[in-house]
C-alpha cells in the first residue's frame, strides 16, 4: 500500500514515536491509516466543523495521540476480541482510532449530529474499516448493544454517561470515561447516583501533551 500525500515524513515519525512510547505495536499499515483519517478529518473539518481545533499540528497531537494513549489499558483489559461502543463521538474519537489499530475489535461510533456520523462511515468505507459502524442517534434511544466496553471522551458527567450509556454495557463489562484529571465532584456524584461505581482510575501519559489525562473505569455495583 502506497503512503498518502499527506503522510509527511514529520508525522510519520512523530507517530512512530508515540506509538513507540505508548508500548503500542503499530503496523505501518495502521500507521498509514491513521494520518490518512487525520488528513480528511482536517479536510472535512474545514466545511463541516467536527471539531473545534483546525490546525493539523493540535490535531496530531490533541486527537490521535490523546486517543492512542487510551488504546494500550484497553487491550489489557478486552484482549485481542471485543466489542466497543464510542458513545458522543463527534468525528470518530477515539472510535476511529481504535477500529484502524484493532481490526478484531467490532467498534461502534454513536453521536447525535448526523454529518459527524456521515464521516465516520466514509472512513469506514474509504479505510476498508469493516469493523467501524456509525450510528446517528442519541445513545439513551437505541437498543442494548451489550458490549464489552462503552468508552467516551468529553462526553459527559460520569453520571450523565453511566446513565444514559450504562445500558449497552454487558454483564461484566466496563464503562470507561477519557477524562483530564482525576474528576472527583463526578465521582461522588456517580456514587450518590448508585448503580455504578469507580473501580479505577488509571493515568495517561499523552505524547507531546503536557497535561493531565486519565482514564475512569466503572462497573455496575
Amino acid at each position: 500500500m502506497n503512503p498518502p500525500d499527506t503522510m509527511t515524513a514529520d508525522a510519520l515519525g512523530r507517530l512512530t514515536a508515540a506509538c513507540r512510547q505508548l508500548e503500542l505495536e503499530a503496523e505501518p499499515v495502521r500507521l498509514e491509516l491513521l494520518l490518512r483519517y487525520l488528513a480528511q478529518l482536517q479536510r472535512w473539518n474545514r466545511t463541516y466543523n467536527l471539531t473545534a481545533i483546525r490546525d493539523g499540528e493540535q490535531m496530531l497531537v490533541h486527537h490521535l495521540f490523546d486517543s492512542l494513549a487510551a488504546v494500550r489499558p484497553l487491550e489489557r483489559a478486552l484482549g485481542p476480541q471485543a466489542t466497543l461502543m464510542d458513545v458522543g463521538s463527534g468525528g470518530g474519537l477515539p472510535g476511529v482510532v481504535l477500529a484502524a489499530m484493532h481490526p478484531r475489535w467490532n467498534v461502534t461510533c454513536v453521536d447525535a449530529v448526523d454529518k459527524k456520523m456521515a464521516f465516520v462511515r466514509q472512513m469506514s468505507g474509504a479505510l476498508s474499516l469493516s469493523n467501524l459502524q456509525a450510528r446517528h442517534a442519541r445513545v439513551e434511544t437505541i437498543e442494548p448493544a451489550n458490549c464489552d466496553a462503552v468508552v467516551s471522551r468529553a462526553f459527559a458527567s460520569l453520571a450523565d454517561f453511566a446513565e444514559l450509556a450504562g445500558r449497552h454495557v454487558r454483564e461484566g463489562g466496563d464503562l470507561v470515561a477519557m477524562k483530564g484529571k482525576t474528576p472527583e465532584a463526578e465521582i461522588d456524584a456517580l456514587h450518590a447516583q448508585g448503580a455504578w461505581q469507580v473501580q479505577r482510575i488509571e493515568p495517561l501519559t499523552v505524547p507531546e501533551l503536557d497535561a493531565q489525562r486519565c482514564l475512569v473505569w466503572m462497573r455496575r455495583r
